[in-house]
């Protein structure tokens, strides 16, 4: 097969003046006998005569690999095998999961196969396939004496993207990334984020040869000899994105789960600022929190400056300290107690969530009355938990502590509220100086009676 040239003929041949056009070829190995376990897979490869010269691409399905290696196991219960194999799930929908799976991979079903096996059987991923690939490489460098590039692939789905290619899961001797970040397009644009993904467009370019269905586990590219390294490289594990630049690491469930349970307390903060567009997008969350009576009692005052901050923390601690003082409380103890405030001080960024009473109802008795007002500060409280959540989400620590709420006229008076807007504490936001401490399991069944 040769990219872009209609009749398979070489460039030359069809058009003289195209003679130096850049193109490659690939094509598949015939003669590939069944793998079993304990195969040397470059004799295997070999002994197919596939012609190989110095920077050929040799691309390998993973199932040979797996078969090879013994990867092949008895599970009576694919579904265990792949729990076995998972060590997290990323989305679920249905019987179908996608995961994060001993290799780093993120894919279906942990890469588990059951097909073209005995009943009772699956295959599994080779453990390292970076080293398959360099056994392979190395083997066929003693064999047959060239120095060739070997990908070891797999059959993936895409985010966004219907169908599936074959990627690359394991390399040895190929350039897997081509990152042209620094340079310059045709038009002299700078390029500051494109890095090509090599490896797996080689993987996929075999794939258009081997079939699924057609029995060729193995092709070779010719032609492309600039991404074949001198030594074995970084290998496909380089091309797996890290949890921190992960953008779509979770299922929308399991995002929504992962940020409940992830959102912490944050007490201490780093001196980065915060991004005011973050603060406002989790506010828009906040806000589709459930309400009575159809209304949106939340409002959410932002403290962006420090001279805000510092004029409303001043007025809150000498409130405080009065408080204390009419308790009787010794000038150690007070000082002691108003420490405990320096979470809102020392964050960089300060929100007062208020409660509005607007479009409640006015029932004239004080069981009902209570009522209607216990209703909007759940309301408020499901806002609060929004907005919490959703800073988790934009990778924001966070404090919810309620001074406010004990000085609230002192508050309505610095920051000029409305007196019908009644603050529900504050909220400190920051980027986290340090990793939360790991969270004790809860048993939630601790919580639940059953009627």
């Amino acid at each position: 097969m040769d990219r872009g040239l209609p009749n398979g003929g070489s460039a030359a041949q069809q058009c003289p003046a195209a003679a130096a056009a850049p193109g490659y070829r690939v094509w598949a190995v015939g003669g590939i006998p069944e793998v079993v376990a304990g195969d040397e897979l470059a004799k295997v490869i070999a002994a197919a005569e596939p012609g190989l010269a110095d920077g050929d691409v040799v691309l390998v399905t993973s199932k040979i690999v797996s078969k090879a290696e013994g990867r092949l196991v008895r599970a009576a219960d694919r579904e265990a095998a792949i729990d076995a194999e998972t060590i997290r799930v990323v989305a679920r929908r249905g019987a179908l999961r996608i995961v994060e799976n001993r290799q780093g991979l993120v894919m279906a079903a942990a890469g588990v196969d059951a097909s073209n096996t005995a009943p009772g059987t699956v295959l599994l991923l080779p453990e390292d396939p970076d080293a398959s690939a360099r056994a392979i490489r190395d083997g066929l460098r003693e064999a047959l004496g060239v120095t060739v590039g070997v990908v070891v692939t797999d059959t993936f789905g895409r985010p966004w993207r219907s169908g599936l290619t074959d990627v690359a899961i394991g390399a040895a001797g190929v350039r897997v990334l081509d990152d042209l970040r620094g340079g310059t397009d045709t038009y002299g644009n700078a390029l500051d984020a494109t890095v090509v993904a090599t490896a797996d467009e080689l993987a996929a370019a075999g794939d258009l040869v081997k079939g699924k269905a057609a029995g060729l586990p193995v092709a070779v590219l010719r032609g492309l000899a600039h991404v074949v390294a001198d030594g074995d490289g970084e290998g496909a594990r380089a091309m797996v994105r890290g949890a921190r630049d992960d953008m779509f690491r979770l299922g929308t469930s399991e995002a929504v789960r992962q940020a409940v349970s992830q959102r912490r307390t944050v007490r201490a903060f780093t001196d980065e600022p915060v991004d005011a567009g973050a603060v406002r997008r989790a506010v828009a969350a906040a806000v589709t929190a459930p309400a009575p009576h159809h209304t949106t009692p939340w409002r959410f005052v932002l403290l962006e400056s420090p001279e805000s901050r510092a004029r409303l923390l001043d007025a809150m601690r000498d409130a405080w300290i009065a408080d204390l003082r009419r308790d009787g409380k010794t000038e150690e103890s007070i000082a002691k107690r108003v420490r405990r405030g320096d979470v809102l001080r020392n964050a960089p960024y300060l929100v007062v969530p208020c409660l509005v009473m607007d479009g409640s109802h006015t029932y004239g008795d004080a069981r009902r009355d209570g009522a209607e007002r216990e209703m909007f500060v759940v309301a408020a409280g499901a806002g609060v938990q929004n907005f919490l959540v959703a800073l988790a989400g934009e990778r924001l620590g966070s404090a919810w502590v309620s001074s406010t709420m004990f000085c609230r006229d002192v508050v309505r008076e610095v920051l000029g509220l409305a007196a019908e807007w009644d603050p529900m504490g504050a909220v400190a936001i920051g980027h986290a100086a340090e990793e939360p401490r790991p969270r004790p399991d809860r048993d939630a069944g601790a919580f639940i009676e059953v009627r």
